[in-house]
């Protein structure tokens, strides 16, 4: 795999995890510094799957065709 190819996914990465960031949620409200960095690894854990989702569909794209040709 190439170096931009690489930076492609690691973008996508990044903005998937800041665009499931409830931030106004975060910031509105009045959360301890605990709860909030648990909150934050939750989030990031869940966003885990469908990052890797989106590079294994845009590496494969074949997985994403329905039926059998």
């Amino acid at each position: 795999m190439d170096r931009k190819r690489v930076k492609l996914y690691a973008l996508m990465g990044t903005i998937w995890f800041v665009i499931t960031l409830p931030l106004p949620f975060l910031f509105g409200a009045d959360i301890p510094e605990g709860q909030l960095y648990t909150i934050l690894a939750i989030i990031g854990v869940m966003s885990v799957p469908f990052v890797v989702l989106g590079v294994v569909w845009s590496l494969k794209p074949e997985l994403t065709r329905q039926g059998h040709d």
